[in-house]
């Protein structure tokens, strides 16, 4: 799911429409049993960007593997309904299903993440770790940063791709885009966008 555009002319119709999948999606997924699994397709057109498995190679795309299925269910939800502006993500889409959207993050949820190559720098780790104490960051993303629920895992995640989501939820709040987030990260400079994301880039587990 890479960095999305804020589509404004999407209003209260979307929001409404994005509901009642959601609420779809929690019927189908508490059903019992699913009676298929993720086509071939399907996560062939993910792995081209999300990389195999849901770990992203691509820098500017996040890894997948391992974050929460009801987060990867809101995200393709929302992308789907038009809430969250993504061409790429639509591109390959194409008409997704609620049983498909199901089976997909249950898949990706199951797999497991790999720690990312490179290097921690010791100060900047230091100092990523003493700006989430103080921002909360492990309130919302649990203190290993697995996240839960509807909220992103962090650890591990590809360090251009959390730059580029910080500085849009710091930059460009708007329709879809999480307020607490937003109001979090305002004020913030690049460099302590970048710091951060180093740290929960190479934050072990």
């Amino acid at each position: 799911m890479p960095a999305d555009r804020v589509n404004p002319r999407k209003g209260a119709a979307v929001l409404r429409a994005a509901a009642l999948s959601l609420g779809a999606l929690c019927l189908a997924a508490s059903a019992g049993p699913a009676a298929a699994q993720p086509r071939a397709d399907q996560l062939a057109a993910c792995a081209a960007c999300h990389g195999p498995g849901g770990n992203a190679a691509i820098a500017e795309y996040p890894s997948i593997a391992g974050q929460p299925r009801l987060f990867i269910e809101n995200q393709l939800v929302l992308i789907r309904e038009g809430l969250r502006d993504v061409p790429s993500m639509k591109a390959v889409m194409g008409p997704i299903t609620d049983a498909e959207i199901v089976e997909l993050s249950k898949y990706f949820a199951a797999q497991a993440p790999t720690r990312r190559p490179g290097t921690a720098d010791p100060a900047r780790m230091k100092a990523g770790a003493d700006l989430s104490r103080r921002l909360l960051c492990g309130s919302c993303h649990l203190p290993d940063y697995a996240g839960q629920n509807q909220v992103p895992r962090l650890a591990w995640q590809n360090e251009v791709f959390l730059v580029a989501s910080m500085k849009q939820f710091r930059d460009h709040p708007g329709l879809g885009r999480d307020t607490i987030m937003a109001a979090t990260l305002r004020g913030l400079s690049d460099n302590d966008l970048a710091t951060l994301a180093h740290y929960l880039a190479h934050h072990g587990r």
